[in-house]
């Protein structure tokens, strides 16, 4: 059991918000892995807290003003590492302690930069034998809630507050872009392609949403595999996930993810981790494929929590992870449910799986 009582009381540090500032949109004309013409990214890893301090934020806010989170009340939530910098960040700036329950596989500079920012954290040490990790991690946060007085499950996969966080971002890619024709964004929770998408529409009706996942995950309808990704997929089906909203979904492996984060590094000096991979790698491509339009993606997170992995010669050769020939285009399947995909491959047809399987033959 976890004993708080020994923490000193966290004091709130409002003036962190002031850092929650506009992050900036470049153009990325680098090769992914062929000529591109170029798509806009906006660069969360340079906010306070990254992409998910957005969420985390309004998570938090929306619990206190409906007295679901008490004053100086501890929350506690899952987490592969992303969220986790964003309710560290919420968590100070509020006034709150965070535990955050992370499974083995989480990298060990992640779990020293979340207990430097002072988060306590608990390790899962084996898989759900059905839902992996993440069921492993979320059936430890209810026995955790159970334990710790006052405690707060944000549920992130869940939670309105989530897609809510992300307003803000859209408003600000309004006033940085103008226009845009495709919305490109990596999926997990859900909650920032569900927030972004729908106040953009508002401003852009046309405007067209691509839904980037990873092998083995769940989300859209393919079978649960062990994930190498970490920040996007899922062994669940999250109520964020606005799956009306998508007009189609790619899969992206991770050796398609290493190579696009390493020419990213390599040419445009930006770069992040298995979504920020993901998503410009089907952001050139819809650049594409449809020159001249104009196409938006997001940066989740940068470079730095991936120098193990992603950017570790030794990692991605034990992994089978270099020295292919990178996919130029994805294979193209009519049903997700019908085959299972093993690298990039692309689907127009979306459907919500967990609706799908209620449905009487």
């Amino acid at each position: 059991m976890i004993d708080l009582s020994t923490s000193p009381a966290r004091a709130a540090n409002p003036d962190l918000l002031s850092l929650m500032r506009d992050t900036p949109v470049t153009r990325i004309s680098t090769p992914l892995p062929d000529h591109q013409p170029g798509f806009w990214a906006k660069l969360e890893c340079l906010g306070a807290g990254g992409m998910k301090a957005r969420a985390a934020i309004a998570m938090l806010r929306g619990a206190r003003s409906r007295g679901e989170l008490r004053p100086g009340a501890p929350v506690v939530e899952s987490t592969s590492g992303t969220l986790g910098i964003g309710l560290a960040f919420a968590g100070q700036a509020l006034g709150h302690p965070v535990v955050l329950v992370v499974d083995r596989e989480l990298e060990r500079s992640m779990r020293s930069l979340l207990r430097a920012h002072g988060v306590r954290t608990e390790v899962v040490d084996r898989p759900h034998p059905a839902g992996g990790w993440q069921q492993a991690r979320l059936d430890r946060v209810q026995q955790l809630c159970a334990e710790l007085p006052d405690a707060y499950w944000p549920d992130q996969y869940n939670n309105p507050d989530n897609p809510a966080g992300y307003v803000k971002l859209a408003e600000e890619l309004v006033a940085q872009l103008g226009s845009a024709d495709t919305l490109v964004c990596s999926v997990g929770s859900g909650g920032h392609s569900a927030g972004i998408i729908r106040t953009l529409r508002r401003h852009w009706p046309r405007l067209r949403l691509i839904g980037v996942d990873t092998v083995g995950s769940t989300i859209f309808g393919q079978p649960a595999r062990r994930r190498l990704m970490r920040g996007l997929g899922s062994s669940i089906f999250p109520r964020n996930v606005a799956y009306a909203e998508f007009d189609e979904v790619h899969w992206v492996g991770p050796a398609e993810a290493v190579d696009a984060c390493r020419r990213l590094a390599a040419h445009s000096f930006v770069s992040g981790g298995w979504s920020t991979g993901a998503v410009a790698l089907v952001a050139g491509w819809e650049a594409r494929r449809e020159s001249g339009s104009q196409v938006v993606t997001v940066f989740p997170d940068g470079p730095h929590r991936y120098l193990d992995s992603i950017f570790d010669d030794d990692f991605c050769h034990e992994h089978g992870l270099l020295g292919g020939r990178p996919a130029t285009r994805p294979v193209e399947i009519a049903d997700a449910a019908a085959v299972e995909v093993h690298g990039w491959a692309r689907c127009g047809a979306v459907h919500d799986p967990a609706r799908s399987a209620e449905v009487p033959a």
